[in-house]
């Protein structure tokens, strides 16, 4: 089907929507395919080979373990956070896999063959399953590629996904791949991105679903923040990177017991901040549009629905409409981003992640402050604009340096784009359009070792320990 925002925003665990949420979908799809087959009873071994970023960044993000609970059966979408911790506590203490939730194997995440150099022609982020029998004999292999924000592709299924997503548009009153095209639509229907992508999603959808859909999102990021805010010590993965966010949360309800607007920027700091803590620390997280990007959106969105006029005197369902508003016109924008570049870390760097969850969320704030489509647009262009060449080199293969902090300047590059674009009057010398054309460049030119391979930046400059 076409892209919508419930593939943009999505529910899993964190720390990366590439690495550990597109893995284990992917793991997951496998072992339904020799279910289906009914080959289960079959299965005396498996194998699984990770290639390039998966393999060079894969202990980092979690991938091996996501990898082994996709195997399991479980989803990304479905797992809880306390239950990847127990399951992941059987494995240490020597419990087998258990495929489909069935078969018992012998096997662990340090089984899985990592091939850190080696690059699949689809796409950097390449996983190859095998299963045998008794005897040796591999009866059903297939290769995945985690392409960004935990969508997966099949290999042999690329072309036939694409000719999918192509013919399913035409059930869409609006198609649009292009910021020109969204625009066009705008201008003929007389509506703004949200009403756009609204009457796209009600195609699938009932109106009563898609803003309780919505609505299940920010109740979600508000938990995954609120989480975070009751945790404290030290992040895991070795690099002793304190949590930051109950100690600034302390602060600043002593500090700012009113909400004073002057210190906007110390709540969207402590927002993104809380999100992104709890995706280093494998939380439940929205993807949005990425694991590494969480924080962004939910950071801007609190800003949108606290500091924005009326809000103070906003009713519940009036804050909801800001909130369901500012979702639906941020993935119209997101939509543009995975038609025509990338939104993977490892293909184009965290350009394609910060960048564009940033440039997403300067759309819906321009939009819920009564920005016009062309200044929604503007925004977007100009988040994004100041993102280019962004390198992704997280230190030691974890979601925590550069990644964490880099989420608050973007939500508050975010919100400055927002505003600079309705001070003007939506006509502007770069169109979005070749920003996003720009960025997918920017990124195939982009010397591989900054993009998510833990191999160059602040990864080899920085000392670990």
């Amino acid at each position: 089907m076409s892209v919508g925002v419930f593939d943009l925003f999505s529910v899993g665990i964190g720390p990366s929507s590439s690495h550990t949420v597109g893995p284990m979908r992917a793991a997951a799809a496998f072992v339904r395919e020799i279910g289906v087959a009914n080959e289960l009873d079959r299965v005396a071994s498996i194998r699984v080979d990770l290639y390039g970023s998966l393999a060079a960044t894969g202990r980092g993000h979690g991938t091996m373990t996501a990898v082994l609970l996709g195997l399991e059966g479980r989803e990304p979408e479905l797992i809880l956070p306390a239950e990847v911790e127990s399951r992941l506590d059987a494995f240490a203490a020597g419990d087998p896999l258990l495929l489909a939730g069935q078969v018992k194997l012998p096997y662990g995440a340090d089984d899985i063959i990592l091939h850190p150099l080696t690059i699949l022609d689809r796409h950097t982020n390449g996983m190859k399953f095998t299963v045998a029998d008794a005897a040796g004999i591999e009866f059903h292999v297939a290769t995945y590629f985690s392409v960004g924000g935990g969508f997966i592709v099949r290999e042999g299924e690329i072309d036939s996904a694409a000719a999918q997503l192509e013919s399913s548009k035409a059930l869409l009153p609006y198609p649009f791949r292009t910021a020109a095209e969204l625009l066009a639509h705008c201008s003929a229907s007389g509506q703004n991105f949200s009403g756009v992508m609204l009457a796209n999603e009600l195609v699938s959808r009932s109106a009563e679903d898609i803003r309780s859909g919505l609505l299940h999102l920010s109740d979600v990021m508000e938990e995954c923040k609120n989480s975070s805010l009751n945790r404290t010590g030290l992040l895991p993965g070795g690099l002793k990177v304190r949590r930051r966010a109950p100690d600034w949360h302390a602060r600043l309800r002593a500090e700012d017991p009113n909400r004073d607007p002057k210190f906007w920027q110390e709540w969207v700091n402590l927002v993104a901040l809380a999100v992104n803590e709890e995706n280093a620390s494998g939380g439940r997280v929205v993807t949005a549009p990425t694991n590494g990007a969480a924080g962004i959106i939910p950071a801007v969105m609190f800003y949108a629905t606290h500091y924005t006029d009326g809000m103070a005197t906003a009713t519940q369902e009036e804050k909801d409409d800001v909130v369901a508003k500012f979702l639906l016109a941020s993935a119209a924008v997101g939509v543009l981003y995975k038609e025509q570049a990338s939104i993977s870390g490892a293909e184009v760097g965290c350009q394609g992640e910060v960048g564009s969850a940033s440039s997403m969320a300067a759309a819906g704030l321009a939009e819920v402050m009564g920005g016009t489509p062309e200044q929604v647009e503007n925004a977007a262009e100009i988040a994004m604009e100041h993102n280019l060449g962004l390198t992704c080199d997280p230190i030691g293969g974890l979601v925590q340096i550069p990644c964490i902090e880099r989420n608050a300047i973007a939500a508050a590059k975010a919100i400055n784009a927002a505003k600079m674009a309705l001070w003007g009057d939506g006509q502007h010398r770069v169109s979005l359009d070749e920003v996003i054309i720009t960025m997918r460049e920017t990124g195939r030119d982009m010397n591989s070792k900054y993009k998510e391979t833990a191999m160059g930046g602040l990864a080899v400059n920085v000392v670990e320990c």
